[in-house]
């Protein structure tokens, strides 16, 4: 069965860190690149982070820029986003996909809620809050 399953998620105080893992099963992520969106109460999912699936390139959303880190395990097929000096905006669930390189760095780039990627998990809920 093909899936991407985050974990990770949780509450914690502003200035904290998290971090989050997207594990897939059914297939090899290393072919796709790999994106984390959130989505908060009553707003539009949006892109924060992506990594390729070759040269390992990172891409971020101003918002998160200098506080998230996107990276990959292939051998664990796995990746992972950290989280540090967490605000109360970045509540939301977090949500990672796969899909074709160039459609990804675009869509974070752009701040996109991400149609159109091949597969998708159920999200993880982070919670930033005193």
């Amino acid at each position: 069965q093909v899936q991407l399953v985050e974990s990770g998620g949780g509450l914690v105080q502003p200035g904290g860190s998290l971090r989050l893992s997207c594990a897939a099963s059914g297939f090899a992520l290393d072919y796709y690149a790999i994106g984390w969106f959130r989505q908060a109460p009553g707003k539009e999912r949006e892109g924060v982070s992506c990594i390729s699936s070759n040269d390992r390139s990172t891409y971020y959303a101003d918002s998160v820029k200098g506080r998230f880190t996107i990276s990959r395990d292939n051998a664990k097929n796995t990746v992972y986003l950290q989280m540090n000096s967490l605000k109360p905006e970045d509540t939301a669930v977090y949500y990672c996909a796969a899909g074709p390189q160039g459609m990804m760095v675009a869509t974070i780039l752009q701040g996109r809620a991400g149609f159109g990627m091949d597969y998708w998990g159920k999200g993880t809920l982070v919670t930033v809050s005193s």
